[in-house]
């Protein structure tokens, strides 16, 4: 038994390596007709003489650490400032966010602060359904509370989504503004890098999948009403609406052209708080679109679906197997009878990871220095390995859940500033 422990164990986690290996790749491909679209569209702006009216939303809960920096970022835009609206949408805030964005509408004319009923749900997926209905803009952007966007952000998603009606919303990219702050903000950087450059651009190329991030996005405002607003109760909403959005028979773009600079967690504890709400929200959907799949218009989103299935439970499962073998074996409880060059192959695992890593920092300017390839050797027996903790977390949350019936909340990343 062992031994098929063993060998199941190796073949999945092998098969997952490949396929981001070959994700890698196709998102360094992408990244190269990226470069040379952004040089079609900066020629093509000089000759635009019309932009559509855009409402910019921004949820805000108890965000008064970061909120000026991110609203003067947004007022900022190279976008004509009688073309967009600033919503800041105050979610219940207890601190001074609303009176710190009411102080720059003074300063920033088309800002203006939206403060949530006290009625309405506590969630971002509420908040911005509540901004949504107060928007005049037929297009809606979406940025967090801790943004800041470079200038020309809004316009690279903005010439995107009015060049191809067969686009239900575009989305830019996210990097790390404090990764230089310590050890973990540097994992997260990289991490960042390669989820955008694999599961984003590498998968939408592949499949023409990409999911809608909490961030720096612009979806069609009647899009978003054909699917009835975002769900108030999904802990992770920006991959709940993005199946939804693939069911109207519309796709989502990904423009990494178009990029804003966040806050990432600083500290070991924020950090875990944030995943693990990332892995529950993810089961959620899971457990809420696999019994659908003969309902579904588009059956294609099930890619996403059986990845996440895949990921959660098979990959998981090779994960803990691994382990089994590696501590009985250590404890002398069991032993292993098969030949092989599996020292070797543990070896090569090594070897794929820093290269699937490696691709991806070959695409971001500045980041693919030794520093950083050193890193990546250290995350991969370090802050890799984190994620079978938090799903050991989160398994266990959700018995817990079974027994108390306690309702999941969505919960907000506490801000360092």
């Amino acid at each position: 038994m062992t031994e098929i422990i063993f060998i199941t164990s190796l073949i999945i986690i092998w098969i997952f390596l490949l396929y981001h290996v070959f994700l890698s790749y196709q998102g360094y491909l992408y990244s190269q007709e990226m470069e040379r679209e952004k040089r079609r569209l900066d020629n093509l702006y000089t000759q635009l003489s019309e932009l559509p009216f855009v409402s910019v939303l921004i949820p805000a809960h108890n965000e008064d650490v970061v909120i000026e920096a991110t609203l003067k970022s947004i007022g900022s835009f190279a976008y004509p400032k009688d073309k967009y609206e600033i919503i800041l949408i105050n979610d219940h805030s207890t601190d001074n966010t609303r009176d710190l964005a009411l102080k720059l509408t003074e300063k920033i004319e088309n800002l203006r602060v939206l403060d949530v009923p006290e009625d309405e749900g506590r969630s971002k997926g509420a908040a911005l359904n509540y901004g949504v209905k107060h928007a005049k803009g037929d297009l809606i952007a979406v940025y967090d509370a801790d943004n800041t966007p470079e200038t020309k952000a809004l316009l690279y998603l903005v010439l995107n989504i009015m060049r191809d009606e067969t686009i239900g919303a575009v989305i830019g990219k996210f990097r790390t503004r404090n990764r230089a702050r310590n050890l973990l903000t540097k994992f997260i950087n990289i991490e960042t890098i390669f989820f955008q450059w694999t599961t984003q651009a590498g998968r939408g190329r592949v499949f023409k999948l990409t999911t809608i991030p909490g961030t720096n996005f612009i979806v069609r405002k009647k899009l978003l009403e054909e699917i009835g607003y975002w769900d108030p109760s999904a802990l992770t909403e920006d991959t709940d609406v993005s199946i939804k959005l693939y069911q109207t028979g519309k796709w989502i773009k990904m423009v990494p052209y178009s990029v804003t600079w966040e806050e990432e967690p600083e500290r070991f504890k924020v950090w875990l708080k944030q995943r693990t709400r990332w892995a529950l929200g993810n089961l959620q959907v899971i457990f809420k679109y696999l019994p659908k799949f003969f309902s579904l218009k588009k059956k294609k989103i099930y890619v996403d679906i059986v990845y996440f299935f895949l990921l959660y439970f098979m990959f998981f499962l090779a994960i803990m197997g691994s382990l089994y073998v590696f501590i009985t074996g250590g404890l002398g409880l069991t032993t292993l009878n098969l030949e092989g060059p599996f020292m070797l192959l543990w070896f090569l695992a090594i070897v794929l990871f820093m290269v699937e890593v490696g691709i991806t920092l070959t695409t971001e300017r500045g980041e693919n220095t030794p520093e950083n390839i050193f890193l990546t050797f250290i995350m991969y027996f370090t802050y890799t390995q984190l994620w079978t903790f938090i799903m050991i977390r989160v398994f266990a949350i959700k018995l817990g859940n079974i027994f108390t019936r306690k309702k999941i909340v969505w919960d907000k990343t506490k801000r360092e500033g």
